[in-house]
């Protein structure tokens, strides 16, 4: 097998290993993607920093605005992207990026034109988690400027998420974890804490490489306050899981559930499982909660890269086009075999079982004898 899809890089720093896994690339393409996501890893350790402080730093509270959404945002919001919104505009690589945080995408001052790249991002997912001292984290993707030479408009970012360079997510847990992909597989790597006292940037290790999700499970991931809403193919796999060895599925099965998407999915590259924010019937007009670009693209790029599956219940959400920079959809995300099942329960013309078992009593509460 070609080694150069799977090098040992494990012990090495972020840009040697960049350089190790892009070395099929140009060098001047690869210098740029390493830069750019070098600017992102230097601010997501301060963010790192900043929240480990919490309220020492002033990360805690609400802060006096709202997001692009209309939704409050907590002051680490708010410092999550200054920090690296400043990081981008000072990489020459990037000609613009966009915040889930932002209403609209933004233009380099300076490298508008001639960068390579857009970078995407949620620069705090699971904000809600903050106070609660719960894992929180940071997703980003990095798309080609389609239009180098000219200042790339909104249409630029109009991109499905298989056109995706490199994407990736940053958990502040009890380590910092960077989770990376450039197309060759899934590296993790830590934040050397250490290194953000001293002088120089930060240092992030690789702690592991050619991260693989197990095709089987039984963990699934679901906010079942929801359960009312689901549409029918996802009450039938849910009570499925929950009937346990006693129903069809002859096994038992834990339910998680953290409010963080960044949790959620480094779960599932930890030890596998299903993470599902599903479609649902509250607001007929929204298709889902969860944001194309910066959350859904980004994360199933990840999942696809460690041999996972992502889908938004009938498509796979790689091939989803955005129609807008905030555009909302369904993730269906996880161990293969799971996501080939509950596609495959989309699928079914048929009534199925859970339109009986839910007519009358919830998921989690048995009948009286």
């Amino acid at each position: 097998m070609n080694t150069l899809f799977e090098p040992a890089t494990v012990g090495m720093e972020l840009d040697q290993a960049l350089a190790c896994h892009l070395g099929d690339v140009p060098a001047q393409a690869s210098q740029g993607l390493r830069d750019t996501l070098g600017a992102m890893a230097q601010a997501c350790a301060r963010i790192s920093e900043i929240a480990s402080q919490g309220v020492l730093a002033g990360a805690h509270g609400l802060a006096e605005r709202s997001n692009s959404q209309g939704e409050a945002q907590k002051n680490l919001d708010v410092i999550a992207e200054e920090l690296i919104s400043m990081a981008l505009a000072r990489c020459r690589h990037v000609a613009g990026w966009a915040s889930e945080e932002q209403e609209q995408a933004q233009v380099s001052d300076d490298h508008g034109t001639q960068g390579r790249y857009l970078v995407v991002y949620d620069p705090l997912d699971g904000s809600s988690n903050i106070e609660a001292n719960i894992s929180i984290g940071t997703i980003f993707s990095i798309l080609p400027h389609p239009y180098r030479g000219t200042t790339p408009g909104e249409m630029g970012f109009m991109q499905p998420g298989h056109q995706q360079i490199a994407a990736g997510y940053v958990l502040y847990g009890p380590a910092t974890l960077m989770v990376l992909t450039c197309r060759r597989g899934v590296l993790v790597l830590t934040l050397d804490r250490t290194s953000l006292y001293g002088a120089g940037p930060a240092r992030w290790v690789v702690a592991q490489d050619q991260v693989r999700i197990p095709a089987a499970t039984r963990e699934f991931a679901i906010n079942t306050s929801n359960q009312r809403f689901w549409e029918k193919p996802i009450q039938r796999y849910v009570a499925e899981c929950v009937a346990g060895d006693a129903g069809p599925r002859m096994k038992d099965f834990n339910m998680r559930w953290v409010a963080s998407m960044v949790a959620e999915v480094h779960r599932i590259m930890t030890r596998g499982g299903v993470f599902m924010y599903p479609r649902d019937s509250r607001e007929p007009r929204k298709p889902g909660r969860l944001r194309l670009m910066y959350e859904a693209a980004p994360m199933a790029l990840l999942v696809e890269q460690a041999g996972g599956r992502a889908v938004n219940g009938t498509s796979e959400l790689m091939d989803l086009v955005p129609d807008t920079l905030h555009q909302r959809v369904p993730v269906i995300l996880g161990s293969r075999d799971e996501i080939d099942r509950i596609v495959g329960y989309h699928a079914d013309p048929h009534e199925n079982v859970s339109w009986q078992l839910f007519k009358t009593r919830s998921l989690f509460v048995q009948p009286q004898a």
